[in-house]
């Protein structure tokens, strides 16, 4: 399936955002997530079905000063 990612075409297999975040190798690494500009909560990213053409955003929080 074809996706948007952090603005980025990306082919995956996976059919939800928790499959996905596994597919990209985030692991579990915490994480904020959109699909289609909507927060995604981590609690609800299985659950989230992911069809051609969503467009994920997945933020990863830094640190510094």
């Amino acid at each position: 399936m074809r996706l948007e990612v952090n603005g980025k075409p990306v082919e995956a297999k996976s059919t939800n955002l928790a499959d996905l975040l596994a597919e990209l190798e985030y692991g579990d690494r915490k994480v904020a997530t959109a699909v289609n500009r909507d927060f995604v909560r981590a609690a609800d990213r299985a659950k989230t079905t992911l069809r051609e053409g969503d467009a994920v955003e997945v933020v990863v929080p830094r640190q510094g000063g």
